[in-house]
């Protein structure tokens, strides 16, 4: 029997987060819809490229993180080498 055990992402730096205190419906809008207010609210917060590492990182191919948008993390992948 294989049993795989996986790490626990730390998360902490969530909670001080300035997403965390506005609410998701900026960070993850309809398709279509405007990213320009998460843009504005990331670029005030002081854990942006905490934020920005960890959907790289963990793939994540929904919402705003870090400052970008799903097309703009999905550029900077495929433009790293």
């Amino acid at each position: 029997m294989h049993i795989e055990m996986t790490a626990t992402p730390d998360l902490s730096w969530q909670e001080q987060a300035l997403c965390a205190q506005t609410g998701g419906d900026f960070f993850f809008p309809e398709p279509g819809s405007s990213v320009r207010d998460a843009k504005r609210i990331c670029a005030l917060c002081p854990i942006r490229s905490t934020c920005l590492e960890f959907a790289l990182s963990n793939d994540e191919r929904f919402g705003v993180w870090g400052g970008l948008s799903e097309k703009e993390r999905l550029a900077l992948r495929r433009a790293a080498p």
